[in-house]
Formats: structure tokens, sequence, C-alpha cells
């Protein structure tokens, strides 16, 4: 629980409260400044603090969809707690539609960054340091890769029981089990004692409204089992992945898909065919082990080793 005011860079933002605090982070050549909006929206009551993330990779806007639209829709303000929204993290990859920063590094694998580091490690700096601390849970969105696309799933480490608890909660149509990456926000954010769930959907650079839907749908049912809100949309009843692995492409050539994305598959079950451009050739791929397609490449022309599908099964 917090107290009545919450503090950051010298401003009290108290109960019953909203408003939107900009952070610093660094100037464009130009000599344009590039601030980090972070938005307070704070119940009458007290309660937990709940911090929701989007746009850490630029070019993933499925979450900053997300928040937005619960902004616009009156859905984002809780009855007792608080909730902290940064829509987008990544202000320079979301202006030049890639998923970095200008120097090419990876702001999820940057934590927990260095004040005068390179640019990434200073947001990641920015973010343990003013906004991490002033948190109990979080939910960072993301989205597959460019024509990579993920069914909509909450991923987190099983082993740790309060992050089990948080994913059931949010009701995801599949939960997968993720070990915390070294150098990523989840794991820097777990070693302060704050539990954050990722919640991937799409894929980027393209709205994915079924994933969107259920993006806001499972922030809700959080936000109700936390008890911030009174009401939540009716859960689903989630699968839990506690394995994963991509089918990869033995031949180059074009892959098409006879699966779509959120499918049980059957060992052994066909999946696809890689062809040549000249109807020449003709090679089946079909499932190594029974499980659910998680995640879909769309990308026609493949290279041998290249993923084409990610499959998320229970060890037996």
């Amino acid at each position: 629980m917090m107290p009545e005011h919450i503090k950051i860079q010298n401003q009290k933002i108290g109960l019953g409260e909203q408003r939107a605090i900009y952070l610093n982070i660094a100037r464009l050549p130009t000599y344009t400044s590039i601030d980090l909006p972070v938005h307070f929206y704070r119940g009458e009551k007290d309660g937990p603090v709940l911090l929701l993330t989007g746009g850490l990779h630029g070019d993933e806007i499925n979450g900053i969809e997300i928040i937005r639209r619960m902004i616009v829709n009156n859905k984002i303000t809780p009855k007792r707690g608080t909730v902290i929204a940064i829509p987008l993290v990544n202000i320079y990859g979301f202006i030049q539609n890639v998923r970095g920063v200008p120097d090419g590094k990876d702001i999820n694998r940057s934590f927990p960054g260095v004040k005068t580091g390179s640019l990434a490690r200073i947001l990641a700096y920015t973010l343990m340091n003013q906004v991490v601390p002033l948190i109990d849970y979080g939910i960072d969105f993301h989205t597959g890769g460019s024509n990579r696309s993920n069914y909509p799933q909450v991923r987190c480490d099983l082993s740790i029981d309060k992050n089990k608890e948080l994913a059931e909660a949010f009701a995801s149509p599949f939960i997968v089990q993720s070990k915390l990456l070294d150098k990523s926000f989840r794991k820097a954010a777990h070693k302060k004692g704050k539990h954050i769930l990722v919640y991937e959907a799409g894929e980027s650079m393209r709205y994915d409204d079924e994933g969107i839907n259920e993006g806001i749908q499972g922030t809700l049912r959080l936000m109700h089992y936390l008890d911030m809100v009174d009401e939540a949309p009716d859960p689903h009843e989630p699968e839990t992945l506690t394995k994963s692995s991509w089918i990869r492409a033995h031949y180059a050539g074009l892959f098409q898909q006879s699966i779509k994305l959120g499918q049980a598959v059957r060992r052994n079950q066909l999946l696809g065919y890689i062809t040549d451009p000249f109807g020449n050739e003709q090679f089946k791929v079909k499932a190594n082990r029974a499980g659910y397609v998680i995640g879909l490449n769309y990308t026609p022309v493949v290279h041998k080793g290249d993923a084409l599908m990610h499959i998320g099964y229970n060890k037996s």
C-alpha cells in the first residue's frame, strides 16, 4: 500500500488525482527534448499500485493501443489503489518504427540501466529508479516481431508462486512458462521485489484487435483480483503451457501454413508445406509434438533454420 501522497520529481499526487509527470530522458541532435510521459490514475481509496507499460520496443504498437483505449474509455482509473500508465516507453524507436533506440540497442536487454550509459540503459535506469520503487505489480505489453504473430498469452516464471497467481487472475487464453531473462525489465523488477507479467499478442507494426481486447479484459480482471475495481469481464479457462519450442525450416523455399494461430495440433500433424518458386519441389512440415500454436511466422520466403511456428505444450 502507498501513502496518501505519491512523490515523484518533487511533486505530490494525492488520492483521487490524475496527473501526467514528464521524466526528462535526453534530447535529439536538433535540441528537441525527449520526455517520458508517466500518467497517474489514483483511486479515492488506497490500494495496490499497478504499472502498465507499452512500447518498450518501439515497433510494438498493440500495447500502446491497449493502454490508450483504457484511458479513452475511462477504464483505467481504479476505485482503490493506483494505476501508473506509460503507454509509450521507447519514444525513439516509435518515431523510427524500429524495435530499439537509435544506436540499435534493445531497452529490454539493458536493465537495470546506468545513469550515464547508453540511451537504452539511461531509459532503463529512469524506469528502475523513478517508477519501479512506487509499484507493487505490473503488466508489460509486447507483440511478436515483424511478420511473426503471437496468440494472446501471458508469459511468466511459473516457479514463482505470486507470478502464477497473477497470471491466472489475468486469465489470457494461454499462460506460458518463461524464465526471467538476464537484463530484462521483468528480471530487474523481480530483484526489487516487484512482480511483472509480460502479455504478448499480435505482431509488430500491426493492430490486432483480438489481442488488444484480450489485453484490456485481462488487465481489468487483474485489477478486480487486486480489489482495485468492483467488476471485470468473465475469465477464460487459460491453458497453462510449461514448455515451448520452435519448429524450424529444414529447407529453403516458400512456406505455406495449413494451420491457424492458437490451434491445437497433434504429433505428426501436417502443418504446411515448403515449396520452391518453380514448381519442382514440395516438402511437408509436420508437428514434432502435440501442443498449441502460440506463435506463427507469416513470412512466405524462408531459409533453412528459420523459425516457422512456436508450439507450446506440457512436459510429460
